[in-house]
C-alpha cells in the first residue's frame, strides 16, 4: 500500500509538472524534470502490475482482511504540508482572491514583483516568485526573501529596483494589489512549476556573462531563466 501511494503521489506530480507549460512558457528540453518523472513512474507501475498479478486471488484476499485501519496526518498537517495550493495563472482568478496579508519577508516577496515583473504577464511573475524563492532554499544565497532581494554583489545589487537609485513608491495601486496576491499564494505553498528550478533571469534585450555557463530552463514573455549549477 505504501508503494502504490508513492507511486500514485509521484504520478500527480508529473502531470502537474507536464500541464504547466503553454504557449506562454518554453521550457528548455534538456532540463525539463516531467520527461524523467513521468518515465519512472511509468516503470514502476508497470512493475507494481506484474508483481500483484502473479498473486492467486485468494491470497489477495487474506492480504486485505490482515490490513489494519489507514491513519492519516491530522487535518492541519495535511492541509498545510500535504495539499498543493491550486494555482490558476489568470489575472481574474487571482484578483478574487482575498486581500492578502503578511509579515516582512511576505512584503519584500510582493516588492520585487511588482517593480521587477509587473509588466509580465501572470506566469511570468509566478516565474520570477519562484527564482526568489529558489534562491533563498539554496546554499548560495542568503536564508532570507528580504535578504535574497536587497542582496549586493560586484556588479550591484542582484535585483535592479534596489539600487536604481529610484525611489520605490508604489503608484500603481491594481498592479501591486496582483504582485501581493502572487506573493500569497506562493507562500502559501503554490507548485514551482514554471522555471525547472531557475535562480537567474534577465531580459531578451540583454545577455549577461553568466547565461553562457548556466543552464537555460525556460523562457517566459520578456525572461530568461536559467539554474546556476550545484
Amino acid at each position: 500500500m505504501w508503494f502504490f501511494g508513492t507511486c500514485a503521489q509521484a504520478l500527480v506530480v508529473a502531470v502537474m509538472i507536464s500541464s504547466a507549460s503553454s504557449a506562454e512558457v518554453t521550457v528548455s528540453q534538456s532540463n525539463d524534470p516531467a520527461a524523467a518523472i513521468e518515465a519512472q513512474v511509468t516503470t514502476l507501475l508497470g512493475v507494481e502490475r506484474a508483481t500483484i498479478g502473479k498473486v492467486s486471488p485468494q491470497r489477495l484476499t487474506a492480504l486485505a482482511g490482515t490490513i489494519g485501519p489507514v491513519t492519516h496526518p491530522s487535518p492541519a498537517k495535511t492541509a498545510a504540508q500535504l495539499t498543493p495550493t491550486v494555482v490558476r495563472y489568470e489575472r481574474n482568478w487571482i484578483a478574487s482572491q482575498a486581500a492578502p496579508t503578511g509579515n516582512a519577508e511576505f512584503q519584500c516577496l510582493a516588492k520585487a514583483l511588482y517593480f521587477e515583473a509587473r509588466g509580465e504577464s501572470m506566469k511570468g511573475q509566478f516565474a520570477v516568485a519562484e527564482v526568489i524563492l529558489n534562491r533563498r532554499d539554496s546554499r548560495h544565497y542568503p536564508k532570507s526573501i528580504c535578504g535574497v532581494v536587497n542582496q549586493g554583489g560586484r556588479g550591484g545589487c542582484q535585483f535592479s529596483f534596489v539600487c536604481d537609485g529610484r525611489a520605490d513608491r508604489i503608484r500603481e495601486k491594481g498592479a501591486y494589489a496582483i504582485s501581493a496576491r502572487i506573493a500569497r499564494l506562493m507562500l502559501d505553498g503554490a507548485p514551482r512549476v514554471l522555471t525547472a528550478g531557475a535562480t537567474h533571469f534577465h531580459t531578451r534585450a540583454v545577455r549577461p556573462s553568466w547565461s553562457r555557463r548556466f543552464a537555460k530552463t525556460a523562457s517566459i514573455g520578456a525572461h530568461v531563466f536559467y539554474r546556476q549549477p550545484g
